[in-house]
């Protein structure tokens, strides 16, 4: 994983819970911290810290990690702001993952691995989003959606009948926006 991702995580927590819950996270987690936004790092890394921060905040892991991506999103946004410029919807702007987000993230971060998306447009109600990814964090894809809806003044509700976490080959969201 980039170390862009661990760098925003330091941001969020520190920001939310204070300088020295990120080093608590760090000691329990057994890590240094030094991620430089560039640098790859081994998944499992991010995975401790998820679990260190779920035991001290007796919270499911799930829940910080759509925390986490929740709370991400106004980070890309700050530092990213002209992928979102051309959209006035969380719509809109999810169905630009495959075509214009992801190919700008592999461009900023050489060699970051993005997860697959695809997209089931039939309804103007609801839209049916896939998800595969070997990392199976189909809960920070939540949060994101949470934090892009918030950020376009919407809520979402979210289903999730197909997960990968419960042995299904991809995740399939149920997405619903309203303003």
């Amino acid at each position: 994983m980039k170390g862009v991702v661990y760098n925003i995580l330091q941001e969020v927590i520190s920001r939310d819970y204070g300088e020295d819950t990120w080093d608590d996270l760090l000691d329990r987690a057994g890590l240094d911290g030094a991620y430089t936004s560039l640098g790859s790092y081994p998944d499992e890394e991010l995975m401790r810290l998820v679990a260190a921060a779920s035991e001290a905040l007796d919270t499911p892991a799930d829940d910080i990690v759509r925390w986490f991506g929740r709370e991400a999103l106004p980070v890309f946004h700050r530092a990213h702001g002209e992928l979102f410029a051309a959209h006035d919807s969380t719509r809109s702007f999810v169905l630009t993952l495959n075509e214009i987000i992801h190919p700008q993230v592999r461009k900023l971060y050489p060699g970051a691995y993005v997860p697959e998306f695809d997209f089931d447009t039939s309804s103007e109600e609801v839209l049916l989003m896939g998800y595969r990814s070997p990392r199976r964090l189909c809960a920070f894809a939540e949060g994101l959606l949470q934090g892009s809806a918030a950020h376009f003044g919407e809520r979402v509700a979210i289903e999730q009948p197909v997960c990968m976490n419960r042995g299904d080959e991809k995740c399939v969201l149920k997405l619903q926006f309203t303003r």
